[in-house]
């Protein structure tokens, strides 16, 4: 999808070409004379168009507008999440009718914040997913104009969502892929063709190097597949290179089958899900590519699929990883962390300013924050402040759930050095406390988003979060913003980006 931002007046809408033409209309009074205006202000007056953001009213060929159809679409107090609501409910109800080019106009003045939530939006109501349907129609709309009464004051936020767009749907198109379509090699050719984007380069690392760098936790998950092991190592260079990178690490369990310890049949299939931590660190870095902004930026993805044969690892099996700490697996199925221990141990090379593992890691999250909020963990406050301000600023948020001590405790083994579970009680955060046993030289965060990673039931489906989420605390610390209400040292600007690409 192509995104245009337009200085365009409410008044200024009723002359523009398009397919459908959506007014935002806010709770504000509405005292212009031009026929938008006053067409939202007569059904609001008669009660059609009620407040509430989300509700709408759909015109056809209305006078004095030269779009055939019109969409007035109520955004409540105008704030982000209003919005959202608003272009969500507007865009459903028009693209049945296959539109090709929607213009979307504020009623009333509005903000960077709100017109990022318009564009995430409109692309999150059309996605599309095509790839392995034989007759799939894709997404109509071609081009989306946003329009607003001064563009150049809201351009910053407008660019930096439509290159949010692009990581969301790459996130999503790669999280929706079947895991036949989806395999650790295919995920590794996808961050090579990130490399072609400017200041991005891409390494890939086969069994062989693995095993040289000593990663038995994660070799001992892969070792029941079919299917080779890959750990794609990606850099995005911004700032000079001795300014310490933000070390993104993502799950990349292509398919889990929960091994030796296996899952439920019912509802198996989503587990090609559970390598939405690494979709949406190839999300960030697509993202990364068109933003260039001035910060470096490593990503790290062990991806392999968690399978059974007759080598597959068994419960009660002891495994070395990088680190040198040895593991009791009690579960198979607790596998996501044993290769994300060792992806944490590697990150120590790059002497991170932060490192932060996203992942869908328990169920327990579900249960404790449902489709909603991803969980946050990290014993640092700083970067907890930055976490949770760049999800709020992107829609994308998080909730903070704690790390104390005493949750490690079910995690001691009399076989070796710790156990990859702990009892039942809690097992969100006593996940969290064993990959914070190999974050300990560094600030570091861990998001669980097996809740928020996709959908199930009729909308199923990968969400492509957190992309938002990272790409908003990324280019709000490259712009000078660490968290605390400090600003840190000025940045060196990275090279011009080039032009961004539509969405797709």
């Amino acid at each position: 999808m192509d995104f245009q931002l337009k200085t365009l007046t409410v008044a200024q809408a009723a002359a523009e070409k398009s397919d459908v033409l959506i007014v935002l209309v806010g709770s504000a009074p509405l005292t212009s004379k031009d026929p938008l205006s006053v067409l939202a202000a007569s059904a609001r007056k008669a009660g059609d168009l009620p407040d509430k953001a989300g509700k709408q009213l759909g015109l056809y060929r209305p006078e004095d507008v030269v779009a055939s159809r019109v969409v007035l679409a109520a955004i409540g107090d105008g704030k982000p999440a209003s919005v959202r609501s608003g272009v969500i409910a507007a865009v459903n109800a028009v693209k049945a009718q296959g539109p090709k080019r929607v213009a979307i106009v504020f009623a009333q003045p509005t903000d960077g914040a709100a017109v990022a939530s318009a564009v995430t939006a409109a692309a999150d109501a059309s996605y599309v997913y095509t790839t392995t349907k034989s007759k799939a129609e894709p997404r109509s709309i071609r081009q989306l104009i946003v329009g607003v009464a001064d563009a150049a004051v809201v351009t910053g936020a407008f660019d930096t969502a439509r290159a949010a767009v692009q990581g969301i749907e790459l996130a999503k198109e790669w999280g929706n892929r079947p895991a036949n379509h989806a395999t650790p090699t295919l995920l590794a050719e996808v961050a090579k063709g990130l490399a072609k984007l400017p200041n991005i380069k891409c390494e890939v690392l086969g069994p062989k190097e693995v095993e040289k760098l000593g990663m038995g936790a994660f070799a001992a998950v892969a070792q029941g597949s079919a299917e080779p092991l890959r750990f794609i190592v990606l850099r995005y260079h911004g700032a000079p290179k001795d300014e310490a990178p933000v070390v993104l690490v993502g799950k990349g369990i292509t398919f889990d089958t929960g091994g030796v310890s296996l899952k439920p049949a019912a509802e198996m299939d989503e587990m090609k899900f559970d390598m939405c931590g690494a979709a949406s660190v190839l999300g960030t870095f697509r993202a990364l590519g068109d933003l260039q902004p001035a910060i470096n930026v490593v990503g790290l993805i062990p991806s392999c699929e968690n399978m059974n044969d007759g080598r597959a690892v068994k419960p009660g099996d002891v495994v070395t990883s990088m680190s040198g700490q040895t593991i009791e697996v009690l579960n198979t199925d607790a596998e996501g962390r044993l290769i994300l221990c060792d992806a944490l141990t590697y990150a120590k090379r790059f002497d991170p300013a932060a490192v932060i593992d996203i992942a869908t890691l328990t169920g327990a999250c579900v249960v404790a924050l449902g489709g909603v909020r991803s969980g946050l963990f990290t014993s640092d406050e700083t970067l907890a402040a930055a976490i949770e301000a760049a999800g709020e600023a992107s829609q994308d948020r998080c909730w903070r759930l704690p790390l104390d001590d005493d949750y490690a405790e079910g995690l001691k083994s009399n076989f070796a050095d710790v156990a990859n579970i702990a009892g039942r009680a809690g097992g969100a955060i006593t996940a969290a406390k064993f990959l914070q046993r190999f974050a300990g030289d560094f600030a570091w965060a861990h998001l669980d988003i097996a809740g928020t990673a996709w959908k199930s039931g009729a909308a199923k489906g990968s969400t492509g979060r957190p992309v938002g989420l990272l790409v908003s605390y990324l280019t709000t610390r490259a712009n000078g913003g660490d968290g605390s209400g400090k600003a840190s040292k000025t940045k060196t600007p990275a090279a011009p980006a080039k032009k961004a690409r539509s969405a797709k």
